[in-house]
């Protein structure tokens, strides 16, 4: 048939920093090689937490 593209952006998990085991999904350009980090809010400790990237399973 043909060969298949890859997507131009793939979807990574970002995990709580906390411990509590809440994520977020967002998506990367493939081209970015580093790791994210974001400070976003985490419901289960009511505050806002970093998030480091981790990957989709």
């Amino acid at each position: 048939m043909g060969d298949k593209k890859k997507k131009a952006q793939m979807f990574v998990k970002l995990v709580s920093a906390a411990g509590t085991g809440f994520f977020y999904v967002k998506r990367k350009p493939r081209q970015v090689t580093e790791k994210l980090e974001f400070r976003k809010y985490d419901p289960r400790v009511n505050r806002h937490v970093l998030f480091t990237e981790a990957k989709m399973k």
